[in-house]
C-alpha cells in the first residue's frame, strides 16, 4: 500500500473499496447463480482488471503531469486512456472465447472501479473521524 500511495494518495483506498465490493458482491451474489465457479472467476477478473486500470489511470496521471508537463499532458492521457481500454477489450475477448469465466460478472468486477471512486471519500472521511484525525476539514470548511 505504501507504493500505491507513493502514486497518488487516495490510490489505496480506491483500491481497498474495489476489493472491498468484489468481496460484497461475491458474498450475496454467489448464492443466486447456479455455476458458481464461473460467477467467481468472472468476478474476480473483472475486480482484477479494475484494480489494473486504477494503479494504471493513476501512474499515466502522475507520470504525465510531472514528466511531459502539462501541454502535453492532456495527449498523454488521452493515449494511455485509449489503450487501457483495447487492453479491457482484448482481455474481455480472452474471457469470452476461452469461456473460463462469466462475461456478466467480469463486467460487474470492473464497475467495482466507478463503486469505489464515488464511496472511497465517505470512506476516507469516516476512517478519518475514526482515528481522530485532525487534518480532515470539518463540513463547511475547506470551500
Amino acid at each position: 500500500m505504501v507504493m500505491l500511495r507513493r502514486i497518488n494518495d487516495a490510490l489505496p483506498g480506491l483500491v481497498a473499496g474495489i476489493i472491498l465490493y468484489g468481496i460484497i458482491i461475491q458474498i450475496t451474489g454467489v448464492w443466486f447463480v447456479e455455476d458458481r465457479v464461473s460467477y467467481s472467476i468472472g468476478l474476480w477478473y473483472g475486480i482484477t482488471i479494475a484494480i489494473g486500470m486504477a494503479i494504471n489511470l493513476a501512474k499515466v496521471i502522475f507520470d504525465s503531469v510531472t514528466i511531459y508537463g502539462e501541454e502535453n499532458a492532456n495527449r498523454r492521457i488521452i493515449m494511455k486512456s485509449v489503450m487501457r481500454y483495447a487492453v479491457v477489450v482484448i482481455l474481455f475477448f480472452i474471457l469470452g472465447y476461452f469461456k473460463f469465466g462469466s462475461l456478466y460478472t467480469a463486467l460487474i468486477g470492473i464497475l467495482g472501479l466507478k463503486v469505489s471512486a464515488y464511496v472511497q471519500p465517505l470512506f476516507q472521511k469516516i476512517a478519518g473521524k475514526l482515528s481522530g484525525r485532525s487534518d480532515a476539514a470539518p463540513d463547511g470548511e475547506g470551500k
